[in-house]
């Protein structure tokens, strides 16, 4: 039985002297009986808490930054009224912080055999699975004198899914890709490039492209137009070791690869490719494979959602070996992972040239705009020597990027902002230059 408040009140303006007569709680009842009975009765007429009914329904997802709506239905089957209080106790990252109290707690009344529904808003700040704890009851007398409390599982899991902020920047990309297609009238010819179609001859052409056959049959000159090929493999691996674990700016290093990823497979789908995922560490985290283009994007939204970062370090080997198990033919390789020179000399570097010897390889890394900052600072003896140490971490990187690129990689390094654009661009350039 719970004591509230209000039974101090009282007992302070009973008739006897309380404080005097009674130091502690039980001392105070023995002495004030009509309190006492009070009580007990209050306590007797709460409605029972164990007898309660519970079910849920609303999102099971949502993006991270918007807010979900959960909804409880309560079911008081006895015959009394039911007031209480009711916490709906949901992980901390649910909400921002200071606002759970507002959002979880609530007060409600319910006749007898009447239900009565309860909305939660849960606006998470992680990316994952947010699964409710239980829900606790406190059910008050008609005096609010004294409660019965419990507890009740009442399972829901609400998955939150990347926000995928670099959308905006889709398209852009496709008009670039339109381009490449030969839609517009910017026309390209590489290595890999497929025939498309005869067009007349404009200034500017590349003379190669002329169709001589065709021009003898009319009396323009005709041209050949080309477009990249299509149904080409694309693997897009996310390094989850503990290098993805640092934050840069507001976001960990890996949610900042996951959203550059998702804009690449938005991208490449749009492009006829084929995009299949690996997420390992020391293992496999996540992986989404042979999904037609309608699916690919959403089944790695979803299964990215629940990827954190591992610390451990990235068993180099084993990726390697993953990555040519999942891409037993040409394939663009895409290696979102850190340029941390001894990571990268250590781990990446031996088993690179496996990888460029039946692939064609793309390195992506998150980059800390903090460092641009600390190059550019000036004006006293600690901005110099900031600037100083800046410049050194700007040149190692550039090193282990140099190295990268002698053994046959392409390299990408840009900021948190500007990584899904960047990888997109090179994913676009590779494409034009025949080089898929």
């Amino acid at each position: 039985m719970a004591l509230t408040g209000r039974t101090a009140l009282l007992a302070a303006l009973g008739s006897l002297p309380v404080a005097v007569l009674a130091p502690s709680w039980t001392g105070m009842l023995a002495a004030n009986a009509p309190l006492s009975l009070a009580i007990l009765c209050d306590y007797a007429l709460a409605a029972p808490v164990r007898t309660l009914q519970f079910t849920r329904s609303g999102d099971t997802t949502v993006r991270l930054g918007e807010t979900a709506e959960v909804q409880l239905t309560v079911t008081n089957p006895s015959r009394r009224r039911l007031r209480a209080h009711l916490r709906d106790a949901w992980p901390p990252s649910s909400w921002p912080t200071g606002t759970e109290q507002a959002s979880s707690r609530h007060t409600l009344t319910i006749p007898a055999r009447e239900r009565r529904r309860l909305t939660t808003l849960l606006r998470p700040t992680r990316r994952g699975d947010r699964r409710v704890e239980r829900v606790t009851v406190r059910s008050f007398g008609p005096l609010g004198l004294a409660a019965r409390q419990g507890n009740h599982e009442v399972p829901w899991t609400v998955r939150v899914l990347p926000p995928f902020t670099s959308r905006k920047h889709l398209p852009s990309r496709l008009a670039r890709l339109r381009e490449l297609d030969g839609r517009t009238s910017v026309l390209t010819r590489g290595e890999g490039t497929e025939f498309d179609s005869l067009r007349a001859y404009v200034p500017g052409d590349d003379t190669r492209s002329i169709d001589w056959r065709a021009t003898a049959r009319q009396s323009a000159v005709a041209v050949r137009t080309w477009r990249p090929e299509r149904d080409r493999h694309i693997l897009v691996v996310l390094d989850t070791g503990r290098t993805s674990a640092g934050r840069v700016g507001d976001v960990p290093r890996l949610d900042a690869a996951l959203d550059a990823a998702l804009l690449l497979t938005a991208l490449a789908t749009r492009a006829g490719d084929r995009v299949d995922l690996l997420s390992y560490d020391r293992r496999v985290r996540a992986q989404v494979q042979g999904r037609s283009a309608g699916e690919v994007l959403s089944a790695m939204v979803n299964a990215l959602a629940p990827v954190e970062a591992a610390l451990v370090e990235t068993d180099a080997r084993g990726l390697s070996a993953a990555v040519l198990a999942n891409a037993p033919r040409r394939s663009l390789i895409v290696l979102l992972t850190g340029l941390d020179a001894a990571p990268v000399e250590e781990g990446l570097l031996p088993v690179l040239r496996r990888l460029t010897q039946r692939h064609t390889v793309l390195v992506a890394s998150v980059a800390d705009p903090h460092i641009e900052q600390m190059v550019e600072a000036r004006g006293t003896v600690d901005a110099i020597y900031e600037a100083a140490a800046g410049a050194q971490a700007q040149a190692r990187r550039l090193r282990t990027s140099e190295q990268l690129q002698r053994h046959g990689a392409v390299v990408v390094d840009a900021t948190p902002d500007n990584l899904a654009p960047a990888l997109a661009d090179a994913y676009l350039a590779l494409k034009g230059a025949g080089r898929l």
